[in-house]
């Protein structure tokens, strides 16, 4: 398994029993140059080169440049790549996690919710592309500049716990598509930035909950949480700062939910 390079790592405990973390994953650069160096000499020596001609060819001083334009068939390849960069970059968070909290134990896979082998404690991933893509209009290309995304990691030893990572805003005709008519009534009459926000929250809410209790996904994503956006637009007046708030006004810390909002990761934990 290629090993990924994490960045931005960002270490939180929620409580005494839950602790997730979140990063950035790319893939080592180092790693791919050395690959295409290696197969260019064994193209050139299939081509009858000599071995002189091979070392003058590996003691060039080479310059590198980031393709800018990519092929519009090559995209298919390019998003296979990055679902795997953010597959294995979920459980190389992990070990990560684990690591930091000093726990030796491996995944079971086997079935939903992931669980530790040893301890038992729940396990949730989730990943966002980052695209800084663009479209020009003379070739109809799609220019690639970088392929990397955010990726984050949940455990929780009392029970499932759901995380929902997200880069960018939710478009308003996939909220109408999805929402409630409750949360839409409530979201139409916001501004345009609170509603961009509120949306974007109740849509990694929705996510969470989805991993936490096994819905499907339209079953999930059509649950009303209404009663939540009053609570998401006060903590959005400040920026920057995390929250923890329950999913219901029942106060009984053991009959719900909590919910966590990291503004700085772009992350929602229910745990």
């Amino acid at each position: 398994m290629p090993t990924f390079n994490l960045t931005q790592i960002q270490y939180t405990q929620l409580d005494t029993k839950t602790w997730c973390v979140t990063a950035q994953v790319s893939e080592s650069i180092s790693h791919s140059v050395t690959e295409s160096l290696w197969k260019k000499s064994l193209w050139l020596s299939s081509c009858n080169t000599s071995y002189k001609d091979i070392i003058k060819f590996s003691s060039l001083k080479w310059h590198y440049k980031v393709a800018t334009a990519a092929p519009r068939h090559s995209v298919p390849t390019l998003a296979r790549k990055q679902r795997q960069q953010q597959r294995q970059g979920v459980r190389q968070l992990l070990q990560e996690l684990l690591r930091k909290l000093e726990i030796d134990d491996t995944l079971d896979e086997s079935s939903f919710p992931y669980r530790l082998v040893n301890s038992q404690h729940y396990v949730c991933f989730s990943h966002t592309g980052v695209s800084s893509s663009k479209q020009t209009t003379e070739s109809n290309q799609t220019n690639f500049t970088h392929l990397h995304s955010k990726i984050a990691v949940v455990i929780s030893h009392q029970r499932p716990a759901g995380i929902d990572i997200e880069a960018n805003n939710i478009a308003w005709h996939v909220v109408k598509r999805f929402y409630s008519e409750s949360e839409l009534a409530i979201l139409q009459e916001l501004s345009t930035d609170q509603r961009e926000r509120a949306a974007k929250l109740l849509w990694q809410i929705k996510e969470s909950f989805i991993k936490v209790n096994q819905y499907t996904l339209a079953q999930g994503l059509g649950m009303d949480y209404s009663h939540l956006i009053p609570s998401l637009i006060e903590n959005n007046k400040e920026i920057n700062s995390d929250s923890v708030f329950n999913d219901s006004e029942d106060t009984d810390y053991q009959s719900v939910y909590r919910i966590a909002a990291l503004q700085s990761q772009q992350t929602v934990i229910v745990f």
